[in-house]
């Protein structure tokens, strides 16, 4: 079947066959994946549910990885990495997204604004190592921020579903309750489940909601001997790696980032030029990360995320060195691939797109 289906794409060149399949139905593919959105949700201040229906190649989740969908604004398509909420066990494999709608996000403004049943995205297989082991902890902590719930909140609903017996807490943090997605949920989960606490903190509305050990403490006295998951934006994230640091379990504190926690770049200290030798275009070092500068060159280079944890946009640097945003390394090596959401050029650099 794959050979006569390679026979046929060579026939049909310039374009792979389902080029030609989505003419007859968007969602009628052999070889790449797509989702048809069947429900469309707003019970949330600032973000919107969609349930997907992927195609037969979709192999489901692990709760709390991600998956990249794709769709076409202005004739452009653009990929973006979303986390299912749902449990990774949904029986009839549809596929929950919360996706919450920020000032700069051109998709997720696109799909907080237009999204409705019968729309189609691309679909990526599901990706990522932040995900509950197969064999659960006897004890668990989820601690979230904002949109940081999504990786978690389908850690949670998979524990509920499994009817698990250990001890969990759920420690969300939000401008207030309206701004929580599947809060009524997740209250509910709340009261059919003993053994779960879920608690949730509102820092324009409360004297004193900022993580802490003794915060921690009162709620999970247990932590020590638990395996912690974390989502959630920088001063949080800090604020739980100090805690865990301090108590020398840095090994049980699991964490995913969904924003870059990068120094700013600082233009008066930016030198040298950026060659895109595959389009034949340069532009002035301003210091932002190459991603950003290429777009600044008038370029559309692939990306998923902007925040290095889907390899989407990696390409090719001929030469120069680069600085990685994250960590600071320097790389100098020639020819070799990089991520051009979370490197800088240090210098001249020569990037082959």
């Amino acid at each position: 079947m794959v050979g006569l289906i390679d026979l046929v794409e060579k026939l049909t060149t310039p374009h792979p066959l389902d080029r030609y399949l989505e003419l007859v139905r968007p969602t009628l593919t052999l070889r790449q994946m797509r989702a048809e959105i069947t429900h469309v949700r707003r019970s949330a201040v600032g973000s919107v549910t969609l349930t997907l229906r992927p195609t037969r190649q979709w192999a489901g989740h692990l709760a709390g990885q991600y998956v990249q969908i794709g769709v076409v604004i202005d004739g452009i398509r653009h990929t973006r990495c979303y986390s299912p909420v749902n449990t990774q066990s949904r029986r009839d494999r549809h596929i929950e997204l919360t996706i919450k709608a920020h000032p700069r996000g051109l998709v997720s403004n696109y799909l907080h604004e237009n999204a409705i049943p019968g729309m189609v995205v691309d679909l990526a297989p599901a990706s990522g190592v932040f995900h509950l082991p197969p064999e659960r902890p006897d004890r668990i902590v989820l601690i979230s921020g904002g949109s940081g719930i999504t990786p978690v909140l389908s850690m949670l609903r998979t524990l509920a579903t499994e009817r698990y017996q250990g001890r969990v807490l759920f420690l969300h943090y939000n401008r207030s309750p309206e701004w929580v997605p599947h809060r009524t949920e997740l209250e509910a989960i709340a009261m059919q489940h003993s053994n779960f606490r879920i608690e949730f903190r509102y820092p324009e509305l409360q004297r004193d909601p900022h993580f802490g050990y003794d915060e921690l403490e009162k709620l999970a006295p247990w932590f020590h001997l638990a395996q912690t998951y974390l989502c959630g934006p920088p001063g949080l994230m800090k604020a739980v790696r100090t805690v865990y640091e301090a108590e020398q379990l840095a090994d049980r504190l699991h964490s995913e980032e969904f924003t870059l926690a990068a120094a700013p770049a600082d233009p008066a200290t930016a030198e040298g030029t950026i060659s895109f030798s595959g389009s034949g275009k340069s532009i002035e070092n301003t210091g932002a990360s190459l991603l950003e500068q290429a777009e600044d060159a008038g370029l559309s280079p692939a990306y998923g995320c902007r925040m290095g944890i889907c390899f989407t946009c990696t390409a090719v640097k001929k030469s120069g060195c680069t600085r990685n945003l994250r960590t600071g390394e320097l790389d100098a090596d020639p020819d070799q691939p990089i991520q051009l959401c979370i490197n800088a050029p240090v210098g001249d650099v020569d990037l082959a797109i």
